[in-house]
Parts: C-alpha cells; structure tokens; sequence
C-alpha cells in the first residue's frame, strides 16, 4: 500500500508510523485508518517493535469530522465495525511489541487510538480528552474496553461522562498509561524505549501480551496453567537459552528474537 496520510520507516527493527495530517492535528479520516491498519501489519511482521506517533504538535484529533467524503455518507455503526475494528484488532493481534509516542493532545478516538498500544509514553505537555459526550456520542474506538482496565471504573466514567481534559501527568498517576517524560527529553526518551524492546526476547514479549490479557477473563488456575503452558514455550527458545549463558558470563544478552 502507498502511504499519504502517514509515514512509515523501519530502522533498526524499529517501524516507526507517524500519523501525518497536522494541518487537521492528525484527525482519522478512512485513508488513514486503512494506512494504519496495513503499517501496523506490517511492521508486525517485518519489525520487532511498532511505534506509532504524529506530525506536528498533536498525535490525533480523533475522526475527522469536516472531511466530507467521510461526512457525505456519515453512518458511525458501518464506520467503526468496517474501519475502526480493523485498526484496533491489527494493533491488538500485533505480534511484537507496540508503543504509543504521544507527542501531543490525543482526543476522542486518537485518545483510545492511543490506548491500544502496550506502551503509552506521552510529553507532559501532552493531555487525552475523551470528548464523544460533547457531542452526543460515547466513547468508541475501545475506549469503553480500554478505560475501565487501565484506569479503574470510577476514573474511566468520569473521563467518559465529564469529557474534561486528562493531563500526561495524570494519566501517568491513574495508571492510564506508562510513563509522561519532559518534553524536551522525550523524542529520545521513546526512542531509546523502543530500541530496548528491539533488542529484547521478541518471542517472550508476544507471550508476556498473551497471558497478561488473559489474565481478565482467567481464574486463578486458569492462569497458572496459561503460564507453565507459555513458560514451556519460552523455554524452547533460542533467546531463552542465550540469556541464560549470557548471566552466567555476566555479559548483556544478544537476542534475536527466536
């Protein structure tokens, strides 16, 4: 697929999709999010981690909503199950590591957009504003799945009925997302982050997703038979065994992700 409405690069095991509108602070029109969709897929399969981020002063506005190719023929329901859910579950599926490098006010689905990565690092000048009741909407794009796992039920309804801006800072505090990193330090800050989870046990990252997720719907034996089972699996690994030698020798690991 050709990119216009993002950027994509790999470098160093790194795919780096850059969400690319900031004359309209990155807002999802249907271009985008099929772009998304592929790059993320892509890196997936070609990368060992996927950072996405945006151009500009924002990482994404949420839908577009002065696009009129998009408003001409507005159905919401036929939007998120045909556009959004196929965005949302590539991420979600993504075998590698994902990071949300939020550079910028992330609103509406930009804000859950956002969220669906593994990692969110965010600027401390950065905010997340779940801004659908503002406009007689609730919040989609996973909003409702994601804010009530990340941030507990009592923040995530207030986030949803309040649509009052979420500072970095407090998003940081609330458990909403990893980390918020001084704006000055933080193209550096995501980026050394990423080049760690490169270099890491890519085949243990993908289980780490798996029983983490699980752990939701899991009973308590449910989940320790999930870890011996994912357990038994890291251990057949190339990277388990080098980290191993790699102790005993007081070396840093070389991991290939295998």
């Amino acid at each position: 697929m050709q990119y216009d409405a993002i950027t994509f690069d790999i470098t160093d095991d790194i795919a780096v999709i850059t969400l690319n509108r900031p004359d309209v602070m990155n807002a999802l029109n249907t271009q985008m999010r099929a772009e998304i969709t592929d790059a993320v897929s892509r890196g997936g399969r070609e990368a060992r981690v996927v950072v996405m981020t945006g151009a500009g002063k924002s990482f994404c506005s949420g839908q577009d909503l002065g696009d009129r190719a998009t408003a001409a023929n507005l159905d919401l329901e036929r939007t998120l199950r045909d556009e959004y859910v196929p965005m949302l579950r590539a991420i979600f599926d993504c075998p590698v590591p994902t990071i949300s490098a939020v550079n910028g006010a992330a609103a509406g689905a930009g804000a859950n957009l956002a969220l669906a990565a593994d990692v969110v690092i965010a600027t401390e000048s950065a905010f997340f504003l779940q801004a659908f009741t503002r406009i007689g909407l609730i919040p989609d794009a996973g909003g409702t799945w994601y804010l009530p796992r990340q941030m507990g039920l009592a923040k995530a309804m207030g986030a949803a009925l309040f649509a009052e801006k979420i500072t970095a800072r407090q998003a940081d505090d609330w458990g909403m997302i990893w980390e918020a990193v001084a704006d000055d330090a933080f193209d550096a800050h995501w980026r050394g982050r990423a080049a760690h989870l490169a270099k890491g046990p890519t085949a243990a990252f993908e289980r780490v997703k798996q029983a983490m997720r699980a752990s939701f719907d899991n009973t308590l034996d449910d989940q320790l038979a999930l870890e011996a089972k994912l357990q038994g699996q890291c251990g057949k690994t190339r990277d388990f065994k080098e980290g191993v030698v790699a102790f005993l020798q007081k070396r840093p690991a070389q991991y290939e992700g295998r």
